[in-house]
């Protein structure tokens, strides 16, 4: 996701869009977005930190650029990371109902160790904690912004955007980690029990 580095980028193009487009209207905060984009995009080139999510970021603010212009308002930019919140809740749902819980997946995609941590109920479990924890995260993001979308609150929903950004991915981040851990640790045990 980026890291520390990435939540930070990922704030300065909406902090920049919601003033501009209060100083000058829609057309100047979209470029102000844009012209931040690119600069986080080359402070990303400069620092050597991948180009991968230099070129992501920079095209998730273009397409959120790109509908507030035909959308003619600027909550339009917000409406992109709204329905990206849904998706991403509805797929950590989906992904724990069918028994591949996508932290483990990706955890171990990672890490190359295959799918054998399927076995493991206790393993199974924390994988679906971690990605439920990620579900509910998501899911309160598409609630509280979607219901200030429809309610006209650009200001607010910048400011739900940001701050439901940092403090929910910290803590999503923490629980993950803590759940992962304990995850390595009965497959640890799980390991040394099959071979003695």
């Amino acid at each position: 996701m980026g890291g520390v580095s990435g939540l930070i980028y990922s704030t300065v193009p909406v902090a920049v869009f919601v003033p501009a487009n209060s100083i000058g209207g829609l057309g100047v905060a979209i470029g102000a977005a844009l012209a931040a984009a690119l600069v986080v995009f080359g402070i990303r080139l400069i620092r050597r930190e991948g180009l991968m999510p230099a070129v992501s970021g920079l095209l998730g603010v273009a397409i959120c650029a790109f509908i507030a212009h035909r959308t003619g308002d600027a909550k339009g930019y917000f409406l992109f990371g709204i329905w990206s919140m849904l998706a991403y809740a509805v797929a950590c749902v989906v992904s724990i109902l069918v028994r591949w819980p996508l932290i483990g997946v990706a955890w171990h995609l990672v890490t190359g160790e295959g799918t054998a941590w399927r076995r493991n109920r206790a393993v199974l479990r924390a994988y679906d904690l971690a990605t439920a924890c990620w579900a509910v995260v998501f899911g309160a993001r598409y609630l509280t912004q979607s219901a200030l979308y429809d309610s006209d609150h650009t200001g607010w929903l910048a400011a739900a955007r940001i701050g439901m950004g940092w403090p929910l991915t910290a803590l999503a981040a923490v629980v993950t980690v803590y759940l992962v851990r304990r995850a390595t640790r009965s497959e640890l045990l799980d390991d040394r029990s099959g071979t003695e």
